[in-house]
């Protein structure tokens, strides 16, 4: 896949995750989509959605039925109004009906949407089988959710996932390549992203997606540091972000983002309170993203908190206020890193654990932020390889299948480890550098591989089972 762009890895969605949340909803779209170009909608009279491995195993806590559910209803999760969300499941859970083109079919979320725990497709760990009744017959087509918000379909090579694009002028598929063009051009990182970014977009254009999305994340991350209350799905989690500053930004500064950056950056902090702003703004994310509020995969779900804590960071307590083009330099490296990841390795929890969401985050974090400090571009991908050095073996262990213990806290790690990771790169030769990006990479791909499916997304092992605690989730 050498033609994945910045803004594949980018997705603005509702949470809590991309592989289990983002993706089925983007497959039911493609499978009812596919149905009205095949002219089937005319014949449907039933849909019924299977999910198999780790989408049935952690699919509840996840929200893959209220996905599924939004999706047939019709809603997109760039657009869908998020405090409409539970209203509109409550409907359908009474209506058990729904309209899919110009027909009303009978759908009961209850019936209709079967987790299959005990079916694994031999193919890939989150698979999900999509049935359409024709009258007399069925139709069945399955698909992959291949994390981040990727789908494919069983018969359809994973490249071919964001489909056909002219080849740009720097085809990247490992770090060495980038690396090597850099050179050549005396481009860093992101001049290099932006001249491949600018065969499918104009410049401004990059630059206007770029903002869109950082403009998503300080939503959320500000959405995140105002509401109090618990979340959602039976474990009893508090909110902290909110706790986190408020004896250092008024409750009332926190309305406005631009508001907010400008009372911490005149706070002059000392080390301790920069780490807890760091790691209110990654946890409040992710608290938005675990109660089905807006946020950008970056390059999961469950990782959405890592990139924008860093922006923010450099945001609150760069030498001057973040601009606009700074803002899209450090997307265009990060995204590229995380581009090398799912060409090479792995962005999905059901695939590699929790070192393919976290680690991956980190590592993009990681780059960008170096980009931004003065790095040279051997020193950006060094930041990269530490920042995924220092997370290879994380396992993905959420409890009750929801994405908050640990998943929550570990944002806030990961942001930490990315700035230190690109302070570390910053200062140091990287021709001293005993490990690459590229082989810490394929490191990740190995451990993935060799690393038991109990602590892939499954909630079978690790703190998913040794924590004591009782869900209020049925088959979690």
């Amino acid at each position: 896949m050498p033609t994945i762009s910045t803004f594949d890895m980018f997705k603005v969605g509702v949470g809590p995750s991309s592989s289990h949340t983002l993706g089925p909803w983007r497959i039911v779209q493609r499978f009812l989509r596919e149905l009205g170009e095949a002219g089937h909608l005319a014949n449907l009279v039933g849909l019924r959605f299977e999910l198999l491995g780790s989408l049935a195993l952690t699919g509840r806590g996840h929200a893959t039925d209220k996905a599924v559910c939004l999706a047939v209803l019709g809603e997109d999760p760039e657009t869908i109004a998020v405090d409409s969300i539970e209203q509109k499941l409550t409907w359908l859970a009474g209506a058990r009906s729904a309209r899919v083109g110009d027909r009303e079919i009978p759908f009961d979320p209850t019936a209709d949407i079967r987790f299959q725990r005990n079916e694994r497709h031999p193919d890939h760990a989150n698979a999900m089988r999509c049935v359409a009744v024709l009258g007399d017959r069925e139709l069945v087509r399955t698909y992959f959710s291949v994390g981040g918000g990727f789908i494919t379909a069983e018969d359809e090579p994973e490249g071919d996932a964001t489909g056909a694009r002219a080849m740009p002028p720097h085809p990247v598929r490992h770090a060495k390549d980038l690396l090597r063009y850099c050179q050549e051009t005396g481009l860093p990182v992101s001049g290099v992203v932006m001249a491949n970014e600018k065969t499918w977009f104009h410049e401004e254009e990059v630059q206007r997606r770029a903002i869109a999305i950082w403009n998503t994340m300080r939503e959320s991350a500000r959405r995140g540091c105002r509401i109090e209350g618990v979340l959602p799905g039976g474990l009893n989690v508090k909110r902290r972000a909110p706790a986190f500053l408020r004896d250092i930004v008024p409750d009332i500064q926190r309305e406005d983002i631009e508001r907010l950056v400008k009372t911490v950056r005149e706070a002059n902090l000392p080390f301790d309170q920069i780490v807890r702003v760091v790691s209110c703004y990654a946890i409040a994310v992710n608290e938005e993203n675990a109660a089905m509020g807006r946020v950008v995969t970056a390059p999961t779900n469950g990782a959405a908190g890592v990139i924008p804590a860093v922006l923010m960071y450099r945001a609150c307590f760069g030498p001057e206020p973040i601009t606009e083009d700074e803002v899209t330099r450090f997307l265009l490296t990060a995204g590229q890193v995380g581009a090398l990841f799912k060409q090479n390795a792995t962005i999905s929890a059901a695939m590699g654990g929790c070192q393919a969401e976290i680690g991956v985050s980190s590592a993009m974090a990681a780059a960008g932020l170096a980009e931004l400090i003065g790095a040279s571009p051997a020193q950006v991908l060094m930041a990269a390889e530490i920042a995924m050095e220092h997370h290879l073996g994380m396992t993905c262990d959420p409890v009750g299948g929801l994405v908050q213990i640990p998943c929550i806290e570990r944002n806030a790690m990961g942001a930490l480890k990315a700035i230190a990771a690109a302070t570390l790169a910053e200062q140091s030769d990287p021709a001293f550098a005993r490990v690459s990006l590229d082989e810490v990479i394929e490191v990740m791909w190995d451990t993935a591989r060799e690393m038991n499916e109990r602590y892939k997304e499954t909630s079978l092992g690790g703190l998913a089972v040794k924590l004591s605690v009782t869900v209020g989730l049925a088959e979690c």
